[in-house]
């Protein structure tokens, strides 16, 4: 049986990349989802999910996003909060307007998706949140100051959503990927005065012998959101192919 049989969903984010990847994922296991991005509807979605244009980092969208669900589905078994950007700065080069732009999306649109959705959650006996962090987390990118501390808001937002609502019957925990072949990679990489160098650098520094595909988020999503994972809550899981488990002088030894 589908691990996500007569479940429904609303995953952010869901235009291109990971956010995709896991919409087709649930799909594939049973599950209906509404999603949302801040363009039109690209199309091509499989039968099943429907489409919203809605800016996250707004609280009126937050609450659209949340009725449009609650009216189409009855209920909301999952919460993927995945719309995230990046602004390549570092703090003495960043400005308000890079504050307000980025950490509405990466931090206040997922705080406030997550308000909405906590109390239908709570009404119809529960839930699982899973929102996408970043193994940036942690471990900072260069001159990534913002994107680096709004992935590190995600980890303890997590942690307290988990500790406050988990007698409800809400689970919430955090993905936590680390080079996944998306357009966003693509931008950091290019970030680098040799693309290419940074690029097989980066190669090297991967156990696993290879970069991460948006797939392989889209399948950690769906096991944290089925019943699987029903005694996981509070967590932060890396899924980046056991690049920050190795040594950084650990290429010097290939």
């Amino acid at each position: 049986m589908p691990r996500l049989s007569s479940k429904t969903a609303i995953v952010t984010g869901g235009s291109r990349g990971i956010g995709r990847a896991i919409i087709e994922a649930f799909v594939e296991e049973g599950a209906s989802v509404l999603t949302c991005g801040r363009g039109n509807d690209p199309g091509n979605f499989p039968s099943g999910v429907t489409w919203q244009t809605a800016d996250v980092s707004s609280s009126e969208s937050s609450k659209n996003i949340s009725r449009t669900a609650k009216e189409q589905f009855g209920k909301i078994d999952i919460l993927v909060n995945n719309a995230g950007i990046q602004i390549e700065k570092t703090v003495a080069d960043t400005s308000d307007e890079d504050w307000d732009y980025l950490m509405g999306v990466n931090a206040r649109g997922v705080f406030m998706m997550c308000r909405e959705i906590i109390k239908l959650m709570e009404n119809q006996g529960g839930g699982s949140i899973i929102n996408i962090s970043s193994i940036s987390a942690l471990h900072a990118d260069t001159s990534m100051a913002l994107y680096n501390a709004s992935k590190a808001f995600v980890n303890g937002l997590t942690r307290s959503i988990a500790v406050d609502h988990g007698q409800k019957g809400i689970r919430c925990n955090a993905i936590c990927p680390g080079w996944i072949m998306t357009e966003m990679a693509d931008e950091g990489f290019a970030m680098a005065e040799n693309p290419e160098a940074a690029k097989a650098d980066a190669l090297l520094r991967h156990p696993a012998g290879r970069f991460g595909q948006p797939g392989d988020i889209a399948r950690a999503a769906v096991w944290l959101a089925s019943d699987d994972a029903e005694f996981i809550t509070g967590q932060t899981l890396t899924v980046d192919g056991g690049l920050v488990a190795a040594s950084p002088l650990q290429p010097t030894l290939f």
